[in-house]
């Protein structure tokens, strides 16, 4: 039925669905007064507005490859193994850099971390593009050949490890070294993903300072918006761009809009209110009280790992990472290998998780901060609640157009988590102090999460002519239930907590 609605129809209704609960969500966004003036709010916004977009576009540079898979494997250049590998290394990768990067930014700032991210990616996609050209026209070529003397070590040995473990578990048939884009494009992404992992940490810690803990309730309702957009643009700007250039531009054309948003951040942003010309102030998180001299990153380390909540948190965001991902990225996959794939969801994906995302994150920060008295704890038991609910529904759906809207009521409810802890609470318990690391440890089990799904799918889930078959897919939700399982039981473990200001 929606394949036959004429195109400019099909390509308007989605812009007009976005916009409208762009509106909404802007339109009945609670406010929360704390003192600030109208000014301090108007350079607020010019302040994260920036911010959010330029990580939105991280996020287009990020999943592009997702979207690209298809494409690849229409070409014989990409299976399923291949797609769990690269992204798997990819995100494995994004995961152990908070270590890294999480004291850096505490160091530097937000700003300058949000810069170094951004031009990493920007270089990152464009070599992705470069690999990808020389490979369509018949390569390797010099870029192609270098990125593999660089990481075909490493990489084998990673194919060595992966074989060895599915030979014990007695799966079938080695992974493949033959394809065109191995190992290059899995050295290339990995480095995308390095880079990209400073974007979490920086717009936490930037807004960090300048909303108080009562405000980040609605804060985590912008952060879901913003994380919503970049799905957006990441899976519907990047279908466009399939669907009508040569697929190297997927990885272009994120660069480009990348290095706008970098001038933009370079001139606009800045870290704290002071630095704006307005007065810093007390935002009552874990840092509030605490003037002394700042602690080594190791001591900081050993601080947030003996803290209950925050290794709590993290280990409800593993969780989230193997939710999320397993959604987004194999929904899309399995409508495009079942034949569903010209249906109104798997048409509009992007679109539709932007606004499951939105009004995930809204309804989170709302009953956070109007409900639960800013307690972040109550409002991922009640998300990962009904992710108990709709994984245990998806089992029941596999082969029925419903499981598709199924999946995006999902994603409203495992990205309000995410916002909530990773973009919330991550600044509460770690203080403005010390966000970056505490948003590098939580986010790094994020993404430890979905490197787990990402090898784990990978491996198990039905590839070739099997794919086809709708049935062959059950073990996709089937994995997803003990996983929201054990993040509703962590999260009751959370249900009281808040900050502790060292001030009293």
């Amino acid at each position: 039925m929606w394949a036959a609605v004429p195109n400019w129809i099909r390509e308007l209704v989605p812009l007009v669905i976005l916009l409208a609960v762009v509106a909404f969500v802007i339109a009945r966004l609670p406010r929360i007064q704390v003192g600030h003036s109208d000014a301090f709010r108007f350079r607020r916004v010019r302040n994260w507005l920036p911010v959010g977009l330029l990580y939105a576009f991280l996020y287009m540079g990020r999943y592009n490859l997702t979207v690209g898979k298809n494409e690849f494997s229409q070409m014989g250049l990409m299976t399923n193994l291949d797609f769990g590998l690269i992204f798997g290394i990819g995100t494995l990768v994004y995961g152990i850099a908070f270590i890294i990067n999480g004291p850096l930014t505490d160091r530097y700032g937000g700003k300058a971390a949000l810069l170094v991210g951004a031009a990493g990616s920007i270089v990152a996609n464009l070599l992705m593009g470069l690999v990808t050209v020389e490979v369509l026209a018949g390569g390797p070529g010099p870029v192609t050949d270098a990125l593999t003397v660089v990481g075909k070590p490493v990489f084998s040995a990673l194919l060595g490890v992966q074989n060895f473990f599915r030979e014990l578990l007695g799966f079938e048939a080695k992974v493949s070294e033959q394809s065109a884009l191995l190992p290059s494009l899995a050295v290339c992404y990995a480095a995308n993903m390095y880079f990209q992992s400073f974007g979490a940490v920086a717009i936490v810690k930037v807004n960090s300072s300048w909303f108080h803990v009562r405000e980040r309730g609605v804060f985590g309702a912008i952060f879901g918006i913003l994380i919503s957009l970049g799905i957006y643009f990441a899976f519907d700007w990047n279908g466009k761009i399939v669907g009508h250039f040569p697929i190297q531009w997927i990885f272009f054309v994120p660069a480009v809009l990348l290095a706008v948003f970098f001038l933009a951040c370079l001139v606009q942003v800045k870290n704290t209110p002071g630095e704006a010309g307005f007065e810093d102030f007390d935002t009552a998180d874990a840092s509030s009280g605490d003037e002394g001299p700042r602690k080594s990153a190791l001591q900081v380390f050993r601080m947030m790992l003996s803290n209950k909540v925050i290794m709590t948190i993290a280990l409800i965001e593993f969780c989230s990472g193997f939710l999320r991902q397993g959604f987004m990225h194999w929904g899309n996959i399995y409508a495009a290998q079942t034949g569903i794939a010209d249906t109104f969801v798997p048409e509009n994906w992007g679109l539709l998780l932007a606004c499951a995302g939105i009004l995930g994150g809204v309804f989170a920060g709302t009953i956070s901060d109007h409900v639960f008295h800013s307690r972040r704890g109550p409002v991922a038991g009640v998300l990962y609640g009904m992710m108990i609910v709709g994984s245990l529904a998806m089992c029941l759906l596999i082969g029925n157009v419903l499981l598709m809207w199924m999946v995006i009521f999902l994603s409203l409810a495992v990205i309000g988590v995410h916002g909530m802890l990773s973009g919330t609470a991550s600044m509460d318990f770690g203080g403005r102090r010390n966000a970056g690391i505490a948003v590098g440890i939580i986010d790094g089990f994020v993404y430890l999460g979905t490197a787990v799904m990402s090898f784990w799918y990978g491996w198990r889930l039905p590839r070739g002519e099997e794919a086809a078959e709708p049935g062959n897919w059950i073990e996709w939700p089937v994995w997803m239930v003990p996983i929201a399982i054990l993040g509703f039981v962590l999260a009751l473990r959370i249900w009281n907590a808040k900050p502790k200001p060292k001030s009293g």
